[in-house]
């Protein structure tokens, strides 16, 4: 197997994070930026953003999502929400991943014929830049797991760090060193997902 697809195999939800951290910020910034940068876009648009949560930065973003989330959640749960937020809480950082919306408008008036086809693509591109990121991460021996608590925390995370108003929050990436590993992963049979047609 090619090491590209042994990280890839590496690379699992890991949700016990922690800050035992070998690389700097800075190393860990520059990774996420080449594998966004170096992730494919349709017609080159290069939508996806990314904003990248150090520190206290990144204990802020999870107890906005706390308090977005209180109302929301029965108390009797709600305990067992906290408990997940602060296991994101107690990693090394965040990468907020966003789609930049003028570039997608801008496409869609220049080639009508596909209009309804870029939002789509932009969000393959996301999701692209969001595996390679996570993959990257791995390879430099982080672990991660990705979140969703988009739309509920669009606002307070716009107006927090002054987010542009084309940018749409679409993912969060929690990211530290491994605490604990992620358990066996099942596959389907293969006869269910793929097709080899000669």
């Amino acid at each position: 197997m090619s090491q590209f697809l042994t990280t890839l195999k590496n690379r699992r939800s890991i949700y016990a994070l922690g800050r035992n951290v070998h690389l700097s910020e800075d190393e860990i910034t520059e990774i996420i930026k080449q594998a966004v940068k170096e992730s494919p876009t349709a017609f080159n648009a290069q939508s996806p953003r990314a904003v990248i949560l150090f520190g206290e930065a990144h204990e802020k973003l999870w107890g906005i999502v706390e308090e977005a989330l209180r109302p929301l959640t029965p108390a009797e749960v709600f305990p067992n929400t906290q408990k997940k937020l602060e296991g994101f809480k107690n990693g090394f950082g965040t990468v907020l991943f966003f789609k930049e919306t003028d570039t997608v408008k801008t496409l869609q008036e220049q080639f009508e014929l596909y209009a309804e086809n870029f939002p789509v693509w932009a969000e393959q591109s996301n999701g692209i830049a969001t595996a390679n990121t996570w993959t990257a991460l791995e390879e430099a021996g982080l672990g991660a797991n990705l979140q969703h608590y988009n739309p509920v925390i669009d606002d307070v995370v716009a107006q927090t760090w002054d987010i542009p108003s084309n940018w749409e929050l679409r993912s969060q990436l929690v990211f530290g060193s491994k605490e604990a590993e992620a358990g066996e992963k099942e596959y389907m049979e293969d006869d269910q997902r793929f097709r080899v047609i000669r």
